[in-house]
């Protein structure tokens, strides 16, 4: 019987990971969204609306839907006809989702991928990577940094074949 659990657990498992996925698409509108209303509040001084749909390239009825989606989730606030401002929850989700962007980002570039192609990219895995992967990133990350670091401190060394006298 033990075939029978493992393909239980097996089945479980993948559910599980599945369930994950659906998760980050529910979590991924919002977090898209409140990172660029801070983007705009950083860069103009307001988010609003117009700019929104303008930046996303969708409908100012879509924008209005998804911002009353995030008020009722507690992460936005606006009046009718105002600017959209992020609440104290919202600012957090930004910040956050602005952190996972940059790893995600620095450590696609770290592998060679070229910077324009490693942020439109970084905007997707941002949102599925799991916690213990962007740690993982971190790390390799800290790692790179210490290594060019210390090539750049240490003094050159001579070459095999010199060193071997030839």
């Amino acid at each position: 019987m033990a075939g029978g659990d493992d393909t239980r657990r097996q089945v479980a498992q993948r559910a599980e990971r599945f369930k994950r996925v659906r998760d980050a698409h529910q979590t991924e509108m919002a977090e898209d969204y409140v990172e660029l209303i801070a983007d705009l509040i950083d860069e103009k001084g307001e988010a609003r609306v117009v700019d929104l749909a303008g930046c996303l390239g969708v409908t100012k009825p879509t924008v209005n839907s998804a911002i009353q989606r995030l008020q009722r989730e507690g992460l936005v606030s606006s009046e009718r006809y105002r600017s959209i401002f992020l609440t104290e929850k919202g600012r957090g989700l930004a910040a956050c989702s602005r952190r996972r962007h940059r790893v995600v980002r620095e450590f696609l570039v770290a592998l060679g991928v070229d910077a324009r192609t490693a942020d439109a990219d970084a905007e997707g895995i941002e949102h599925h990577v799991s916690e213990a992967t962007l740690e993982a990133f971190r790390r390799h990350l800290a790692k790179t940094r210490r290594g060019r670091k210390r090539r750049r401190r240490s003094p050159p060394t001579a070459s095999c074949a010199s060193a071997a006298g030839h």
